[in-house]
């Protein structure tokens, strides 16, 4: 079974099932959960959370209309394959989103983008050494 980490927070005023399939969604975006991966049966979870059984399969129905979970009668519920380009877009827009902040950040300074550059070379060769 995969290792997934849900907190339920019941004064945020999200809806437990949103915050189980935000979670979730997270992990998956993060590449925490791979395609193939298992996760809890629907009753498992449940149990697991304290959580109604109900509550844990409207999360699952809203991954699996996302297409980011796969739900096989007999066999329980996998990290879907199918939406990898998907979920590269995402992570990609979620890179451009930290790039915009960094560059408004170095403006602050100011900071040259030549410099920058420097800075991201030097720091991305550190941790590859």
């Amino acid at each position: 079974m995969s290792n997934i980490h849900i907190l339920l927070s019941h004064s945020s005023g999200e809806p437990i099932y949103v915050q189980i399939e935000r979670q979730v969604r997270q992990s998956i975006m993060r590449g925490e959960l791979k395609p193939g991966d298992p996760l809890p049966s629907i009753r498992q979870l449940a149990k697991d959370l304290g959580i109604s059984v109900i509550t844990t399969k409207r999360a699952y129905n809203e991954l699996e209309q996302l297409g980011l979970i796969e739900s096989m009668v007999g066999r329980g519920s996998f990290v879907s394959g199918a939406n990898r380009e998907m979920i590269r877009e995402q992570r990609l827009r979620a890179v451009e989103d930290k790039i915009r902040e960094l560059l408004e950040e170095s403006r602050g300074i100011p900071l040259e983008l030549q410099e920058l550059m420097e800075m991201i070379y030097t720091l991305d060769k550190e941790e590859r050494e």
